[in-house]
């Protein structure tokens, strides 16, 4: 009899099914409710949508605001900085999209009572940068959580969405998902007409610096499994970008964010000797990257770049100076407010070590990698634009749809459209609502079909962990090492170690090759194998289970991009020491993946890179 025969199913119907309640999840409840007045609009969430996501913590402040109302800026500036921060590379029709919009979304948040920090002189929002505003914001994913909540037919809490399902009648077009209950284990079926991914991005696919007592600190969500991606390429999506992995440099041991100290604050980093090695670097860094050098704010990855080639040199530690700039009780206030709102552990660690910000530098760091498509890199699903900007093979159906019918994406599910963050992917969660209900407008009476037989046997998949663990244990007495089953976290750290060292991790400071690569692909492929005897021991467990289900089929796609990409596009992010520079002959374009699940075969190819906007 299968495990899982005592356990519940429920079946749940929808029109609009959204997996994620972040900020992108939040965004397509809220616009799927405006244009769909009667439809049945469902959220999934893993956690509890009122703290989840990136932003469950807080943040303190919105990166991407134009201003356009008071003519400080225009979708096309945007566009041009997010193309030059990704080294030319951008789908500059999402981009613009986004851009053209987040203004109005912003707008939103403050009628709902987000506290956004005002110029006294000018009665504008206050800047952080050029794209940035600085708010109060603590309390900042409660706030939308509520809009996104009472737009919401229902809010499903505490599920974990582990597979899609497939269209019965019509292959290619999605019909559903299926998880499971964290709470109490029911098996839950949502079949719905239209499906929006708006789930996390990946941390913890790479072994991250803090370890012992600090592991799970992270820059971004530790929570973030890599869903966005998991989900989609098991059903056979196209995906692009996968390669274009993100290291921040940020406060160390803490993770604490330096956009405020650098932007607002106006401090300034150097290397233990006083030098501003970005300036004494600048002509290696030209060698390296040529035009792209120039380009004014330097982007970032080579600012990550001009700071490991200090480290290396023996030149560390890298220390910002904030002492130098907290001369007013209201900058030291913005100071450790800008951790207070997001990252109470960095102010911990300082006190911990007995710095204080006002008497001595701190030092910065390079974190571990990351994938995600919402912050300053675009790895995710390759989708559908606009109609009025996208390039034609850009553009094959409804905006944000990805190459599988039905299904749309948002926030870090959506790649090529980087530096949307919070705002953005709000945002983009709108513009993926509006086009979904478009679509389910369109199909009227056309309901996709659920195969019972695909959903006995995800039932049985799904469930499987436990009965491993509960078969197994038996067969010790005690410890963790078993014969029979590996454990989610023993899972977990192999993962880590095998990304950390053969696709460009930390401790070889980002470096791999086709050597590399290659053997790194080969531990994937038995760690796969060996999945199938992961072992749960409760209902946590399955949980960590999946998600490590969902990290390891996203590094497969990570260690192939980076394979495939002979070149070095983002040094600073990592490096192909094989192919050591950037080659805009034949890489000035998308890396492109298809994962056939049946087969467990992968299909590489390129795209092409448009520029629309001069």
């Amino acid at each position: 009899m299968p495990f899982f025969s005592s356990r519940k199913t429920i079946f749940v119907d929808s029109d609009v099914l959204i997996i994620g309640g972040g900020f992108a999840g939040c965004g397509a409840a809220y616009e799927s409710r405006y244009w769909g007045r009667e439809l049945k609009i469902v959220v999934v969430e893993k956690a509890n949508i009122e703290r989840s996501g990136a932003v469950a913590h807080g943040l303190s402040a919105i990166n991407c605001y134009m201003g356009m109302q008071w003519g400080e800026n225009q979708p096309e500036d945007h566009v041009r900085y997010a193309r030059g921060d990704l080294m030319g590379l951008v789908r500059e029709d999402l981009v613009y999209d986004i851009a053209r919009h987040v203004d109005a979304t912003v707008h939103k948040f403050e009628e709902w009572g987000l506290p956004i920090m005002r110029d006294p002189n000018t009665g504008r929002y206050l800047r952080e940068g050029k794209w940035q505003i600085m708010i109060h914001g603590e309390s900042y994913k409660p706030i939308v959580a509520e809009a996104a909540a009472k737009s919401a037919t229902r809010v499903y809490n505490r599920i974990m969405v582990t597979h899609l399902l497939m269209d019965k009648a019509r292959p290619g077009r999605v019909a559903g998902a299926v998880g499971f209950s964290v709470r109490d284990g029911n098996f839950y079926v949502f079949r719905a007409k239209a499906v929006i991914v708006a789930a996390g991005g990946a941390s913890h696919i790479y072994r991250p610096r803090a370890i012992g007592e600090g592991t799970g600190r992270t820059w971004y969500a530790p929570w973030s499994s890599a869903s966005a991606y998991g989900l989609l390429i098991e059903a056979g999506a196209k995906m692009i970008q996968m390669e274009n992995k993100i290291v921040l440099t940020r406060f160390k041991d803490g993770y604490g964010p330096v956009g405020a100290w650098f932007l607002l604050l106006k401090a300034h980093a150097t290397n233990a000797y006083g030098e501003n090695y970005e300036v004494s670097r600048f002509n290696e860094i030209k060698s390296l990257v040529g035009k792209y050098a120039d380009i004014k704010p330097m982007p970032t990855c080579l600012r990550n770049h001009a700071m490991l080639e200090e480290i290396k040199a023996g030149k560390g530690p890298i220390y910002m100076h904030t002492q130098q700039v907290l001369d007013t009780k209201e900058k030291e206030e913005i100071g450790w407010e800008d951790f207070l709102d997001m990252t109470i552990g960095q102010a911990v660690v300082w006190a911990s070590q007995n710095i204080d910000p006002k008497e001595r530098a701190s030092e910065l760091t390079t974190s571990e990698p990351y994938v995600m498509g919402s912050h300053a890199t675009c790895s995710g699903a390759w989708a559908s634009g606009p109609d009025d900007c996208a390039p034609g093979d850009y553009q094959w159906g409804y905006n944000r749809m990805t190459t599988i019918e039905g299904l749309f994406g948002a926030g870090d599910t959506i790649g090529g459209s980087a530096h949307k963050f919070s705002s953005g992917s709000f945002t983009e969660g709108r513009l993926a609502a509006k086009s979904a209900v478009k679509y389910i407008m369109d199909l009227k009476e056309a309901t996709p079909q659920v195969d019972e037989a695909q959903i006995t046997k995800l039932a049985e998949k799904i469930f499987k962990p436990l009965q491993t663990y509960k078969v197994g244990r038996n067969e010790i007495v005690a410890g963790t090492v078993s014969p029979s089953y590996l454990l989610p976290l023993q899972g977990l750290q192999r993962l880590e170690k095998i990304m950390d060292e053969y696709v460009g991790g930390y401790t070889t400071f980002y470096v791999t090759n086709e050597h590399l690569l290659n053997r790194g692909l080969e531990l994937l492929a038995m760690l796969r194998e060996d999945l199938d005897y992961v072992g749960a021991e409760d209902l946590h467990q399955l949980q960590r289970a999946w998600e490590l289900n969902h990290r390891v089929l996203t590094a497969e796609a990570v260690a192939r991009h980076t394979l495939f990409r002979q070149e070095t596009r983002w040094p600073g992010y990592y490096y192909r020491a094989d192919h050591p520079t950037l080659d805009d002959a034949d890489w000035h374009v998308f890396t492109a993946s298809e994962y056939d699940a049946k087969a467990d075969q992968w299909r590489m190819s390129k795209l092409p890179v448009h520029h629309v906007i001069e």
